[in-house]
């Protein structure tokens, strides 16, 4: 027991002793880093630091396409004087197709070749001869970015990929402007060249550009950062409370109009459809000779035919069924009383005008036929046809033709005042 008591004792004593633990204890000072140092800043590097030269020779070799073959031949000598002034020779192989840069012994700058690596990767993808070579400043470096594996939709690839250039490349100048970076979009490949920096975001917003978020909304943060960077007293502060808050909005996916149902899981196989021989045997038909199978075609066409001579005669004819009139409403059976009886009043007094009108009619007709054998009597005209029994009857047969000519009038008259009645 005493032994046990001793053990719990100084395993205490050990645990008191031991340093608490704390994050990044394994983080230890180092005497270069202070705090006004900046860690982005590159320090430049002149020949008198390496007065010796290279020991070993490093070479790096990229191939090109052929239809940069021409614009390569005719810069190739503005890229040998660049790199001849940082003792690095190049050579282009036409035949194979390719570029090498390799050092020399009057090579000073160990990451140079480095440099040339990327001049001669950045001239196979496009960039201009003139930009490329700025990538032998210290403080330009560049960043190929591999879009084409990030999307396999072709036809998303390409719209996104133009949502990332803009119209007419105005979103492209802005990112530019925004990061100082140079920024080509060639094919599957975005190269970019600038300050480290301004490479980091390039590369955020072009990936998250194929990844289908808009570069205006990196744009838009950007800018807001390049303002607060300006104002001195900025500097320590969060800009998290100055940055828009952009929510994503989940469009609701297309719902089919038929939802197919999910059949039970089962191990075996369906069951095997039948073949046309076998449905011919079972109906017989296989057994038929050909006049038979003919004659049963045959048949089988009228029979279509016929339904559809029936089905197109039921469509001509429904074009002449009357439509069924609309039913009143319950409520307006009063109303419809009231304009009954309008409708009847009105009619009678129509009758009533027309009945007077042929009165007034006749009357004027009795009074010019009057006025027209007083007018023969004046003259002595109107006793001859009393005189004479063929002129008796030649006035007689026409005043019966002439009665006959106005009987059909006046049927019609009766008829039109009895309807109206």
């Amino acid at each position: 027991m005493a032994g046990e008591d001793d053990r719990a004792a100084a395993g205490a004593a050990a645990e008191e002793a031991r340093p608490p633990k704390h994050k990044g204890k394994h983080k230890k000072d180092r005497p270069w880093d202070h705090e006004g140092i900046e860690h982005w800043k590159i320090e430049p590097f002149s020949k008198e630091d390496n007065p010796t030269g290279m020991l070993e020779e490093s070479s790096f070799a990229t191939l090109f396409p052929k239809y940069r073959e021409k614009y390569l031949r005719e810069v190739w000598p503005a890229v040998t004087r660049a790199l001849k002034e940082v003792g690095v020779s190049c050579e282009l192989n036409l035949v194979e197709g390719s570029m090498s840069v390799r050092t020399t012994r009057k090579t000073w700058d160990p990451y140079v070749i480095i440099k040339a690596r990327d001049l001669i990767k950045l001239l196979a993808r496009s960039v201009p001869a003139p930009q490329a070579l700025k990538i032998l400043q210290d403080e330009v470096q560049c960043d190929i970015i591999k879009i084409g594996g990030l999307l396999r939709n072709k036809e998303k690839f390409v719209k996104r990929r133009q949502r990332l250039i803009g119209p007419n490349g105005s979103t492209l100048k802005a990112l530019e402007l925004l990061t100082e970076c140079y920024i080509l979009v060639q094919g599957n490949t975005v190269a970019a060249m600038g300050p480290y920096k301004g490479l980091k975001t390039a590369r955020r917003v072009v990936e998250d550009a194929i990844l289908n978020v808009h570069p205006i909304y990196h744009i838009k943060t950007l800018m807001i950062k390049r303002e607060l960077a300006k104002d001195p007293a900025m500097a320590g502060e969060n800009w998290d409370r100055f940055l828009p808050k952009f929510k994503k909005k989940n469009v609701k996916r297309h719902k089919p109009s038929k939802v197919r149902e999910k059949k039970a899981y089962t191990p075996f196989p369906p069951p095997q459809q039948p073949s046309k021989e076998d449905l011919a045997i079972e109906s017989g038909e296989y057994f038929l000779s050909e006049q038979a199978k003919a004659a049963l075609k045959r048949a089988e066409q009228a029979a279509q035919q016929a339904e559809r001579t029936e089905a197109a005669k039921r469509r001509r004819e429904a074009a002449f069924v009357a439509p069924k009139e609309p039913k009143p409403d319950k409520g307006d059976g009063a109303a419809a009383g009231r304009s009954k009886a309008e409708t009847c009043d009105d009619a009678r007094a129509a009758a009533a005008r027309l009945k007077e009108k042929q009165q007034q009619r006749q009357l004027a007709e009795a009074a010019s036929a009057a006025a027209a054998a007083a007018a023969r009597d004046a003259r002595g005209e109107g006793l001859a046809p009393f005189l004479s029994l063929e002129a008796g009857g030649a006035q007689q047969q026409q005043q019966q033709q002439l009665g006959a000519a106005d009987e059909p009038k006046k049927k019609k008259r009766r008829q039109a005042a009895a309807g109206e009645g």
